[in-house]
């Protein structure tokens, strides 16, 4: 299953999720922001279950600002899980 979420708040504007029935993430893909960094980001979540990685990434922030690319993907991830 595919999931897109509008990014709000960072670099990054969108992010697109496909999670396995078993929770396991497929693939993740960001539009904008760091490519270098989002692209590593993105191979180390694969294969990982979507509610370890929340976990591990919700709340991270980036400078001042309250959110950060990989708090956005814990959140694409969320709203992927609730789509299920």
């Amino acid at each position: 299953m595919t999931y897109v979420y509008n990014n709000k708040g960072t670099c990054s504007v969108r992010t697109e999720v496909e999670l396995n029935p078993d929770h396991t993430i497929q693939s993740v893909k960001v539009l904008g922001g760091c490519n270098g960094n989002l692209k590593g980001i993105s191979r180390l979540l694969s294969g990982m279950k979507a509610e370890d990685a929340i976990a591990r990434m919700e709340g991270t922030t980036c400078g001042n600002k309250p959110t950060s690319c990989p708090d956005q993907i814990a959140q694409a991830l969320k709203g992927a899980l609730a789509a299920l």
